[in-house]
């Protein structure tokens, strides 16, 4: 077990001999790929290296440790041409080709030309089959006289901006995520519990047959509580707290860290005595958090760039540019290169995405109405260039992804009078009740033409709030269902105050770290449904008495 501090900088990996190493090979390979037929016109190399330090423990005990350092590239080789490429989009797919191969992490030349070649070698033949393909489909041919290009030009970049160095006291971690996850054994109603601590240092390195030579990366430190148990219905509830930051100094002191274990405990324990929720439409106020998940499901997957030229997906808002998505006092911008709100650290953040374009902020909507799209190097209808969200996960394809996505009210009031609001509109619409969503763990959505265009958020913590002055009562096993745009026009006014939910989204191209920034927004009409029963049983057996210290 390691119990030092962990310190680690990328100088420590010699990344310009690196970025020599694979400048040479990727020029070596595409000069002896120009004689084949067909040829490439396009390749680069981005190799990613991550360091990954955590622990867990529950219950007072330690019960994991991750202690990993890797490093592998990911290989475009595009082959065709600008406006019609290898990475056509076809029945639904764009094709992938490319694959995490692992290279030496301490620049062996030998190791990583031959994986380098290899991979190369890979990626192209499957590439050249594909344009093949799609060159035999003579309906696809008859339809691209009046589709967008494939792939864009774009002015390359190289510069090294590289993150602060990397630490973690990790005897000292240990300690407390060991201490605080005793809390849990107080409860004898929470089946599973746990608090972990993680850190991780990821370097990203592009080089391009266009030129581009580009380092960067981040820190991302992350503290996460989470417990889970049933009740005597058999239904599973969980409830979490998480604090993410790119220095680990960020974080909140410890107080804050230990009171929010404690919360955790006593809101799932809590929930495990609520009244289940039936389900209900009525107003609701959705707290900033639980909003920002809200947008980053029902909107911000919608205005993908990639989505709008597949066939397969709904398109959404393809043919709505210029008109209104949202009331006129929403705006909504998606910013890679802000660093933080209100001294919470922003893990969406990038200083240039996985095709090398620079990271730059994208009014997607003004006042109400759609300006443009989130955009890869694939340019969509009138836009040609990319706006700088092109990612991915290691292993997978790069699409267009969200980053920070920031939502801006002029149509503000205090908490307390959304509050008063809330109440106005449940007597107006004579509801016995409205909801408060308070916590939120997760949403999901649908956007494929195939299924129904509606999404899910998942809360964790809900109240009933009740016109008369009765107290709020807290309910459990709640589902936010709804359809997208039925649900925008529904928004009558947001608070004065933003809160932050940083997150790991799952796509097309894998999982990317983002962020959502919201206010709380009031809504006159919102769907829930009962959470599914598990029908699981509580345990025979008696929980066993703690141990004696």
């Amino acid at each position: 077990m390691v119990l030092l501090l962990v310190s680690f900088t990328a100088a420590h990996l010699g990344a310009a001999t690196l970025i020599d190493i694979l400048k040479s090979e990727l020029q070596r390979n595409y000069a002896g790929l120009a004689k084949t037929d067909p040829p490439p016109y396009f390749m680069d190399y981005e190799v990613t290296e991550q360091v990954n330090v955590g622990f867990t423990a529950a219950l007072g005990a330690l019960v994991s440790e991750t202690h990993s350092h890797v490093r592998g590239v990911d290989t475009t080789v595009r082959v065709g041409d600008y406006h019609f490429d290898s990475y056509h989009p076809y029945k639904g797919s764009s094709g992938n080709f490319t694959n995490f191969s692992q290279l030496s992490l301490d620049n062996n030349p030998n190791q990583i030309r031959r994986t380098l070649w290899l991979a190369t070698d890979h990626v192209y033949r499957a590439s050249s089959r594909r344009l093949l393909q799609l060159k035999n489909d003579e309906q696809l041919l008859a339809e691209q006289k009046d589709v967008a290009a494939d792939f864009s030009h774009e002015t390359p970049e190289t510069a090294s901006q590289l993150p602060e160095p990397f630490s973690l006291d990790t005897a000292a971690w240990l300690k407390k995520v060991r201490a605080w996850s005793s809390e849990f054994i107080k409860y004898a109603d929470i089946q599973a519990s746990s608090v972990s601590i993680n850190g991780r240092h990821e370097v990203r390195t592009l080089v391009s047959t266009e030129g581009a030579a580009v380092e960067h990366g981040t820190n991302i430190y992350r503290f996460e509580v989470s417990a889970q148990g049933l009740t005597p219905d058999g239904m599973q509830l969980s409830t979490f707290a998480s604090f993410e930051a790119a220095d680990a100094q960020h974080l909140p002191p410890d107080s804050v860290l230990q009171a929010a274990v404690k919360k955790v405990a006593d809101q799932l324990s809590a929930l495990l005595k609520a009244p289940a929720a039936e389900p209900a439409v009525c107003p609701a106020i959705l707290s900033g958090r639980a909003s920002a998940v809200f947008f980053h499901e029902i909107f911000g997957h919608r205005v993908e760039g990639h989505r709008q030229k597949d066939v397969a997906e709904g398109q959404t808002f393809t043919k709505m540019l210029g008109e209104p998505v949202l009331p006129s006092f929403l705006s909504v911008v998606f910013d890679p290169t802000l660093r933080s709100v209100n001294g919470t650290d922003l893990i969406g953040r990038y200083d240039f995405d996985d095709e090398g374009v620079r990271a730059r902020p994208v009014t997607v909507v003004e006042n109400g109405i759609l300006k443009t799209f989130l955009l890869s190097r694939s340019p969509v209808g009138q836009f040609e260039h990319s706006n700088g969200h092109g990612r991915r996960e290691p292993g997978h394809e790069v699409v267009s992804r969200q980053s920070n996505l920031i939502v801006k009210s002029s149509k503000q009031v205090s908490d307390r009078e959304l509050r008063a609001e809330l109440i106005a509109e449940v007597k107006r619409q004579e509801k016995p009740y409205g909801l408060y969503f308070e916590e939120v763990a997760s949403g999901y959505t649908t956007t494929r033409r195939q299924g129904l265009q509606a999404f899910t958020v998942v809360p964790l913590v809900v109240y009933k709030v009740y016109a008369d002055g009765r107290p709020d009562e807290l309910i459990r096993g709640v589902d936010i269902v709804g359809t997208p745009l039925a649900s925008f026009r529904k928004i009558l006014a947001t608070s004065d105050r933003v809160e932050v939910f940083n997150g790991y989204c799952g796509a097309e191209s894998g999982t990317v770290p983002v962020a959502a920034v919201s206010p709380a927004i009031l809504v006159s009409e919102i769907e829930i449904q009962k959470k599914q029963n598990s029908e699981q049983k509580l345990p025979l057996l008696p929980r066993p008495s703690p141990a004696a210290e």
